[in-house]
C-alpha cells in the first residue's frame, strides 16, 4: 500500500508577488530610520492641571520605548529574510542577493551577465528560488476550487467567474 502526498496548487503570480514584496520590505527596513519617533525637547504646556497617579513615564520614555519595539521588530525581519535566503543552494542565492538584496538597483539581465549564466538558466533558477522562498517564509499562495462554479482562484481573492468572494460569500 503506498500512500499518495499531492501538494496543492500554487497561485505562482501571486506568491511571486509576496516573495518580491518580502525582499522589498527588506531592502526599506535596511535604510530606515523614523523620524517622527525622535523624543519631542520642547516644553508643553497644558490648561489640564496634572493629575497624582502612580505612573512614571513622561514622552521622551514613551518614544524610546516604541523606538525600541520597531527597532526590534526590523531586525527580527531582517534576520527572518537572510535565514530564508541562506537556505537556498548558492546560484539560486547569488541571484537572490545580487537581484533583490544588494543596495544598487540592477536589472535581471545585468545579474545573469554578471553571474555569467544564460537567460533561461538565470530566469529557471530564479522561479525556483522564488518557490522556494515562499515556502521557507511561509508565504506561499494556493489556488483554492470555487464550491459554487468549480474554476480555481488564488485563496485570497474573489472568484472571477461567480461573484464569490475569498469568505465563501455571493455577493
Amino acid at each position: 500500500m503506498q500512500m499518495e502526498f499531492k501538494l496543492p496548487e500554487i497561485d505562482r503570480e501571486e506568491t511571486r508577488s509576496a516573495v518580491e514584496s518580502s525582499l522589498e520590505n527588506y531592502q526599506m527596513y535596511l535604510l530606515m530610520e523614523p523620524e517622527e519617533l525622535q523624543p519631542k525637547i520642547t516644553q508643553s504646556f497644558s490648561l489640564v492641571p496634572p493629575t497624582p497617579n502612580n505612573q512614571f513615564h513622561s514622552s521622551t520614555e514613551d518614544i524610546a520605548v516604541k523606538k525600541m519595539d520597531q527597532e526590534r521588530k526590523r531586525k527580527k525581519y531582517i534576520r527572518w529574510i537572510q535565514k530564508a535566503v541562506n537556505r537556498l543552494s548558492y546560484q539560486e542565492r547569488s541571484i537572490i542577493i545580487n537581484r533583490y538584496l544588494k543596495s544598487d538597483d540592477v536589472y535581471d539581465y545585468e545579474v545573469y551577465n554578471e553571474l555569467g549564466y544564460s537567460e533561461r538558466k538565470y530566469y529557471r533558477l530564479k522561479a525556483r528560488s522564488f518557490y522556494k522562498l515562499a515556502f521557507i517564509l511561509k508565504i506561499e499562495v494556493y489556488l483554492v476550487t470555487c464550491e459554487e462554479c468549480g474554476e480555481k482562484h488564488s485563496q485570497n481573492k474573489d472568484c472571477w467567474n461567480c461573484g464569490v468572494n475569498k469568505d465563501g460569500e455571493v455577493e
